[in-house]
């Protein structure tokens, strides 16, 4: 999958923008035409957030995902509100420490990883965002894994650089986890 409209849901505190913002970067390092376009309720932490990214080789035309290739939800409200969203063939990613139904339809592929808890075991409860990100890389090939940590480098704040391994940590945890 070289282009892709993808929709990445959730909860506020969840890191679902930076999870957004990791894939557009990464993107653009490796030379594609992108759009990022966050959006989140009035509420910091708990109320509703997601980020549409796209990814192309052509110029993007419209930020707005309304069709997604992938959904990557990290909560049972996002699946129950974007499941049908998907289109027939694509690809639907859900956090199975979080989610405990699994995907309705048979005309998308379903991949389940339980990236709460593997984030949790591993003593970084934040990261389970990334870890879905390196599962999405996994699964769909859409950006290349090589790179990522370079990446992560130019967009992990001074303020945070304390988090930077345990990111990419994250990413490799995810990518590297079979189902």
């Amino acid at each position: 999958m070289r282009n892709a409209q993808i929709l990445i849901a959730g909860f506020g505190g969840q890191g679902i923008l930076f999870a957004g913002k990791f894939l557009a970067y990464q993107a653009l390092s490796e030379g594609r035409q992108l759009s990022w376009l966050p959006s989140y309720g009035p509420e910091m932490r708990g109320g509703t957030a997601n980020c549409s990214v796209i990814i192309s080789d052509e110029p993007v035309g419209s930020p707005i995902v309304t069709d997604p290739d992938v959904l990557v939800c990290m909560n049972l409200p996002s699946l129950d509100k974007y499941e049908n969203a998907v289109k027939a063939g694509g690809i639907i990613i859900s956090d199975s420490s979080l989610i405990s139904r699994k995907v309705e339809r048979e005309d998308v592929k379903a991949f389940y990883i339980p990236a709460t808890q593997m984030a949790n075991e591993a003593g970084m409860s934040s990261l389970a965002n990334m870890i879905m990100m390196g599962k999405l890389i996994r699964e769909t090939a859409i950006i290349d894994f090589d790179g990522v940590e370079q990446t992560m480098e130019g967009l992990v704040s001074a303020r945070h650089k304390d988090m930077l391994a345990l990111n990419i940590k994250a990413l490799r945890m995810g990518y590297e986890y079979a189902n």
